[in-house]
């Protein structure tokens, strides 16, 4: 597994920032969980980011219901200056191993979901991030169909105060879990 950070936002398209991202990191749900600091993060700026067991109803993100569940969570954030004002910025990194799940099925994937990332979030409730290696994106609007996926490579997310997903760059690949646990 890469050494990095996370990304996803609430079942809503709420903070990213939260988990994987909080899944992470986009449009799964995910909420802050208790943690022990690992190594990297005491008495650097960084803290733990965990993340908690999120569900997505059926047709939101798959076909079928969706569970996730990190496996392997070692995600610290760093607060940083931020750009401006309303405007605040957090520095991701950890690795992240999401187990995600068909509640139909019981079929499962473990999706290394250990980039690293930049992410400015709005006081209007938009979110702008700069990543580099992969993180779980849900979609329910924007540039990719609806689904949840790995998005990996250099590339910036822009979710909009609607929740409506950009992803952009030079270099994305991307990975529907959906088929992958259909």
């Amino acid at each position: 597994m890469r050494k990095n950070v996370l990304g996803t936002a609430g079942t809503a398209g709420t903070a990213f920032g939260t988990a994987c991202v909080t899944v992470l990191a986009l449009a799964l749900g995910t909420a802050p969980a208790t943690a022990a600091p690992s190594a990297t993060a005491q008495g650097s700026g960084w803290e733990p980011a965990p993340s908690a067991p999120w569900d997505v109803p059926a047709g939101e993100r798959c076909a079928f219901p969706v569970h996730g569940e990190p496996v392997v969570d070692e995600v610290v954030r760093r607060e940083l200056p931020p750009p401006g004002e309303g405007v605040t910025r957090t520095a991701y990194k950890g690795d992240l191993v999401i187990r995600v799940t068909n509640k139909e099925t019981g079929a499962h994937y473990d999706a290394d979901v250990s980039g690293t990332a930049l992410v400015d979030v709005y006081a209007s409730g938009a979110q702008f991030w700069r990543v580099l290696g992969p993180v779980l994106v849900g979609v329910g609007e924007g540039s990719l169909a609806r689904g949840l996926y790995v998005v990996d490579g250099a590339y910036t997310i822009d979710i909009s105060p609607t929740g409506t997903k950009t992803v952009a760059g030079p270099a994305v690949r991307t990975d529907s879990l959906c088929a992958r646990i259909d």
